[in-house]
């Protein structure tokens, strides 16, 4: 059974918000603990300790109060979001102009 043309277009467009954000944070996390592997190794080879590989540093408490301390920072999540609205819709979201509408000014209905 093949799939409905556009389908996968449409899904896209209905749900851009979640998609973009659902990317962005997996993105971040992932360079995140590449770099913070890298500096917690340097910081064991400074004081004469083994490295240790990524799925150690992954699952370590080190790792976790990094990211906790990186996504308190409210600002950044927050410009991103009202900035992403603007382009972006997301369907049955309150904050995003209805599937479909015209996004001309934000106080004009469609």
């Amino acid at each position: 059974m093949a799939a409905e043309p556009g389908r996968w277009r449409r899904f896209l467009r209905d749900n851009g918000i979640g998609l973009v954000f659902g990317l962005l944070f997996l993105l971040a996390l992932t360079g995140q603990a590449f770099a913070g592997l890298a500096a917690f190794n340097h910081e064991q080879s400074i004081t004469g300790e083994e490295p240790i590989g990524f799925g150690g540093y992954v699952t370590s408490a080190e790792f976790a109060v990094d990211v906790a301390e990186n996504w308190q920072s409210e600002y950044l999540q927050f410009f991103l979001y009202i900035f992403a609205t603007v382009w972006l819709v997301q369907r049955g979201s309150p904050e995003s102009k209805p599937v479909g509408a015209p996004h001309h000014e934000t106080d004009v209905s469609g």
